[in-house]
């Protein structure tokens, strides 16, 4: 085979690294954006935030004679300007004495666990050291809510042989486990758990030989709302079938969920709508806008014509990038935020049943942005109205056709099902086909097989369960 050598002339879009940091930085959330950030100031010694109270920075100085000067950046909040972008930056773990001296709070104790929890109450019982050895061993089985749900066999199988335990030994320990607090702990299933809970109420509770029998025996019936067979099974009253049921909604199917640490993640809007006279008015949170400047040393450096190797300059030009990449995410946003608003006045007005259809293409047509642009806008940005906090693509809908030829959005008749069902007489609930001949009625056409999407999307149970007596 011979080798040749050819030269080709090929065309392809290429996306320069300042476009890429666009890109990268409109698709990140506040929090994230943030984080960035820091990488960016961990990394570039020309970018600092600016403290409250400094002074703006001076722009740096004219390009000397017989160098191409380079162009003026657009107004923007950048080194040279002496703008800023605002960002709340008060330390939340941090408090200043009389002397104005930072104070740090002490780290909050370790919170407390199910296992320590019963733990503690099995140190204040007068039992002997094997009693604590056997139920030692069964709260090393116990899951976040409380279960125990590995056999006793299997538990027995894998302990030490040394211990010589015994299977009644070990029913026992249940036993004992299941005594402690909170009640249901140490339960094996659901209907163990609520009976547990049942057996420490008191047996004047009105319907609680009710309600252990169905418990024990006929949880599916219950969950079912199949009342006219407990009631003839049980040989119970309609008051009685009532007391029971309001004991057993009123138990916890987790008792051991109260122990287990999640972490809270809160939410800052990046926009803020506010009704001005008729109209509403639009604007950015100024808490999540960072306030980004050149630092003033290396500026001066820059002044002194002290960067030889012109690293100085590739930093400065990078933080530039920085700064006009960050105004522009946060005028992207403003300008789909207030398109936004604009079509779905009647929600800000009236509520969900007012929501307008909206698709991404009909905002980026508006603004002459990509589709994909107006996606990354959206996802993961939030906007706080009088309404409530919402993120960007709540606003969002599919549309379903009307008799008049028109368009309701998915949004609306969600609200709509959810507005009938709450004021439908829980004796006789409405079903499906029933919420979809009231809403044709309304001149809104959604098949039943529609309505029951939507239901099961906002957590609603079908009509056969949302029966009562």
């Amino acid at each position: 085979m011979k080798v040749n050598l050819q030269l080709k002339h090929v065309q392809h879009l290429a996306l320069t690294p300042q476009l890429q940091q666009s890109i990268r930085l409109l698709q990140l959330s506040t929090l994230d954006l943030d984080q960035e950030l820091e990488k960016f100031l961990m990394q570039n010694p020309m970018l600092e935030r600016e403290e409250q109270g400094a002074e703006p920075v001076a722009a740096p100085p004219s390009q000397p004679a017989g160098e191409a000067a380079e162009p003026a950046p657009e107004p923007s909040p950048d080194w040279g300007s002496g703008e800023t972008w605002t960002v709340d930056e008060t330390p939340s773990a941090a408090w200043r004495d009389s002397e104005g001296e930072a104070e740090t709070f002490q780290q909050a104790s370790t919170p407390i666990t199910l296992v320590d929890h019963l733990s503690a109450q099995l140190r204040l019982m007068p039992l002997n050291e094997r009693d604590h050895q056997l139920i030692s061993l069964l709260l090393a089985h116990l899951d976040e809510s409380g279960y125990l749900q590995t056999p006793l066999e299997e538990i027995r199988a894998a302990a030490p042989e040394a211990l010589g335990m015994e299977a009644d030994e070990l029913h026992v320990a249940l036993r004992l486990l299941q005594s402690l607090d909170p009640a249901g702990v140490g339960a094996r299933d659901l209907s163990e758990c609520l009976a547990l809970q049942l057996d420490a109420l008191p047996e004047s509770a009105g319907g609680r030989a009710a309600a252990l029998a169905i418990v024990k025996q006929h949880l599916p019936l219950l969950a079912a709302h199949d009342f006219s067979r407990l009631k003839k099974i049980l040989g119970a009253s309609d008051e009685t079938l009532r007391q029971a049921q309001k004991l057993i909604t009123g138990l916890n199917p987790k008792p051991g969920a109260a122990f287990v640490q999640s972490e809270t993640r809160y939410v800052a809007p990046d926009v803020i709508v506010r009704k001005a006279g008729v109209k509403w008015a639009v604007s950015l949170n100024q808490d999540v806008m960072p306030k980004l400047r050149i630092n003033a040393l290396y500026a001066d450096l820059m002044k002194g014509g002290r960067d030889s190797g012109g690293h100085l300059s590739t930093q400065l030009q990078e933080a530039r990038w920085l700064i006009k990449n960050i105004q522009q995410r946060f005028d992207t946003i403003l300008r789909v935020s207030r398109a936004i608003v604009e079509r779905q006045e009647n929600f800000l007005e009236h509520g969900e049943v007012a929501m307008k259809p909206l698709v991404l293409r009909e905002i980026a047509d508006e603004l002459g942005l990509h589709e994909s642009t107006i996606s990354r806008v959206t996802s993961q940005k939030y906007m706080l109205t009088p309404r409530g906090l919402f993120e960007l693509k709540y606003f969002f809908s599919s549309h379903v056709g009307t008799e008049t030829g028109g368009a309701a959005s998915s949004t609306a008749i969600r609200a709509l099902i959810k507005q009938l069902i709450g004021a439908e007489d829980q004796k006789n609930p409405l079903s499906d086909s029933k919420i979809s001949d009231i809403l044709a009625d309304q001149g809104i056409t959604v098949a039943r097989r529609t309505v029951a999407k939507y239901r099961e999307a906002m957590q609603i149970h079908p009509a056969s369960q949302r029966k009562v007596l």
